[in-house]
């Protein structure tokens, strides 16, 4: 899947390989594919970028553009956000990751959202070519975030608007994880009440019929799957064998 109009990722002088392959994984999750790299620390390509890609390599790593210049690394963009803490001495709008997407997604020209080096962020020059500055409201006494996780963050604000609403959707449901119907419920609350019956569990008789509502209104509240019907009528089973 890839969010039509998905904004760049460029990652300005990035240090490790590792930390390269993390933030492509972390684009990949909400559908970001294209990665720009600006002067990375290591060189290009980095076996250890795909390594720590795993599955985003093929679809982010390998289509990956080298620049040596931030200056370059803005062909084709119309507005890029520089993620950062530092820079607020320069004058440009201030935005949370969530206004900043939410203006992404409705420009209809490409974003950029640019990072940092892992060690020192992005110098007063790489924010200037920037048109806004994104911070992370986070902890005061804990600021610092990693590269893989700001790409994350990131990631999530610009596509939580666009990714299926379900994190498992039903498609994707295995035959255990199917909620159970209600003729499945049903024969599970038939199979409860006759074994309870023979246990004397409805005891007194003047209290009997509540007490096989109730029963029975639990079994509907639950929000059962099939596997939980199965595992159900297997324990029944098994604490009544004889």
């Amino acid at each position: 899947m890839q969010i039509e109009r998905s904004p760049v990722i460029i990652l300005v002088r990035p240090q490790m390989g590792e930390n390269i392959g993390a933030a492509a994984r972390a684009m990949l999750n909400f559908g970001l594919t294209e990665m720009r790299l600006v002067d990375p620390r290591d060189g290009w390509p980095n076996p250890k970028a795909v390594a720590m890609a795993s599955g985003a390599a093929a679809r982010v790593l390998d289509h990956a553009r080298l620049y040596p210049t931030l200056a370059e690394a803005m062909e084709g963009i119309e507005y890029a956000y520089a993620t950062t803490a530092r820079g607020r001495e320069l004058t440009k709008p201030v935005l949370t990751p969530e206004a900043a997407m939410a203006g992404a997604r409705a420009r209809e020209g490409r974003s950029a959202i640019i990072f940092g080096p892992e060690r020192t962020g992005l110098e007063n020059d790489d924010i200037a070519r920037a048109s806004a500055i994104v911070t992370v409201p986070v902890n005061p006494d804990f600021p610092s975030l990693n590269l893989a996780q700001a790409v994350l963050l990131m990631g999530y604000e610009y596509g939580r608007d666009m990714l299926p609403p379900e994190p498992a959707p039903h498609l994707r449901r295995g035959p255990a994880e199917t909620p159970a119907d209600r003729i499945e419920i049903e024969r599970l609350g038939d199979h409860y009440d006759d074994q309870l019956t023979q246990a004397g569990f409805f005891f007194p008789e003047t209290k009997a019929a509540s007490m096989r509502l109730n029963l029975r209104n639990m079994w509907s509240r639950l929000a059962l799957t099939q596997g939980d019907v199965r595992i159900l009528h297997g324990i029944l089973r098994q604490l009544t064998r004889r």
